[in-house]
């Protein structure tokens, strides 16, 4: 039986292929990658490691159609960036999100028996809906049957909530059946390491002097938004003694800042997390001490003053529209909170018996674990559990462009579970039996999953 051809493009760390695999040798299938295109130099180091008998190719912009065998299925973990809400999400208007023409593209000189696509969930609702109604129409028109639908890694056995789309199609009309049972969640604890060094850091220990192991599960460390699970500068006095007033009076300029009445307020767009003046300020917080405690507050650097931005709006050189903040002078300043997102060293804990939120690139160096009655920095090799990857997957890779590539990488065990419903779909066992063997005539093809049989001639499947 000849191997099952597939390419890899924006491989990442191999993530996609890795689950293909899986799920082909569950079936008894042996698959073979022609092609592996990837960009990013650190991710090609750990294809290496991980494939060193095999070329990697870079931009796909450049790989001439042609220049590719011939092959049964496409990977694609297309960037997601421009479909992000946490990012701009201009869609087929960033260079990212072009990136799926490329695909087609190829689909188009390749025609495949099939095709696994993943995204991020925005993709689905991005420009109201048009940017998928673009893809759907643009596979269909090549002649794919596609089906889609959301999946969130917690239900296939890996403790992370993860939510991506997924997007396979298949060539011979077969629909793939996408909705899966839930696998009971699995606790964090079962990828942790143990006795492990705990951080000694000055910012740890004096986490640790203001709140028990057990009490930071979960809980967001970070000077941003607020909430009852979040733990700000102040809490932990990092910048100085404050009294009870002075925290009670950050917790509500936390809250404040964020409405929307303030820019009407200061004659400008609204903006999440804009500066309040003095007055504004004594509207919610009535004291006759409040000029002072500001100034206080300001000293230390838990506040600053800052003018209020004003968005600025435009046209590029290209035509593409722009926007931009920038500082409006003409306006008296405020006080804003200083610190961002990812302000301290430790960005959240990770409590054994729960399960991870998703895991991105940005902050993924700041996640940590309990461990011998400390805390101390998630490791690789944990992060790669936590997507799905065995143990003896390589990685080899300095800790700061390990999580980044974890931060964008797939879950395998996800990928597996989609790949083995397609390869169902396009019966690629009796398919590669049938090209093994040579058949002449037409054969009947039996789709595992309906009972249900077709006709097809050796050429029909092959192309």
């Amino acid at each position: 039986m000849r191997n099952v051809r597939f390419i890899d493009l924006f491989a990442g760390i191999g993530g996609i292929r890795k689950g293909l695999e899986e799920a082909l040798a569950e079936r008894g299938l042996q698959g073979e990658c022609v092609l592996t295109s990837e960009i990013k130099p650190y991710a090609v180091d750990v294809l290496r490691q991980n494939h060193p008998n095999e070329e990697i190719r870079g931009d796909i912009r450049l790989i001439d159609a042609d220049s590719i065998p011939d092959f049964d299925i496409l990977c694609a973990g297309f960037p997601c960036q421009a479909f992000s809400a946490a990012d701009k999400r201009q869609g087929f208007a960033d260079t990212r999100g072009t990136m799926f023409f490329e695909i087609e593209r190829i689909l188009k000189a390749k025609m495949p028996l099939g095709f696994i696509l993943e995204n991020v969930p925005g993709l689905l609702n991005h420009d109201e809906g048009n940017t998928l109604k673009v893809i759907k129409q643009k596979l269909a028109d090549l002649g794919y049957t596609v089906a889609y639908k959301v999946l969130d890694a917690s239900a296939f056995g890996v403790p992370q909530k993860r939510e991506r789309v997924y997007i396979v199609g298949t060539l011979n009309g077969t629909e793939p059946n996408l909705f899966f049972p839930q696998k009971p969640l699995v606790k964090l604890s079962s990828v942790l390491e143990k006795g492990l060094p705990v951080s000694k850091s000055k910012f740890v220990q004096n986490l640790l002097a203001h709140y028990s192991v057990d009490k930071l599960y979960g809980v967001s460390i970070k000077d941003k938004r607020g909430g009852k699970d979040n733990i700000h500068s102040w809490d932990l006095e990092t910048k100085g003694p404050l009294s009870a007033e002075q925290k009670k009076l950050l917790n509500l300029m936390m809250t404040e800042r964020r409405k929307k009445k303030w820019a009407a307020d200061w004659g400008i767009d609204w903006m999440d997390g804009m500066p309040l003046s003095l007055k504004q300020i004594s509207s919610f917080y009535a004291s006759p001490d409040l000029k002072e405690m500001l100034d206080d507050l300001a000293t230390k650097g838990y506040v600053r003053l800052e003018y209020p931005q004003k968005l600025v709006k435009g046209v590029g050189e290209n035509g593409t529209l722009f926007s931009h903040r920038v500082y409006d002078e003409t306006k008296p300043m405020g006080y804003n909170i200083v610190t961002g997102k990812l302000s301290f060293e430790v960005g959240k804990v990770l409590g054994p018996n729960n399960i991870a939120p998703t895991l991105v690139a940005m902050d993924m160096q700041k996640i940590f674990v309990p461990d011998e009655g400390g805390i101390r920095r998630l490791t690789l090799r944990e992060g790669l559990r936590m997507f799905g990857y065995p143990d003896d997957y390589k990685f080899n890779i300095s800790e700061k462009l390990g999580f980044d590539l974890l931060g964008n990488t797939v879950v395998v065990p996800v990928i597996k579970a989609v790949a083995s419903r397609l390869i169902d779909s396009i019966n690629l066992q009796l398919w590669a039996m049938a090209l093994q063997a040579n058949f002449k005539p037409p054969i009947q093809i039996q789709r595992w999953d309906e009972g249900v049989s077709d006709l097809y001639t050796p050429s029909q499947m092959n192309n």
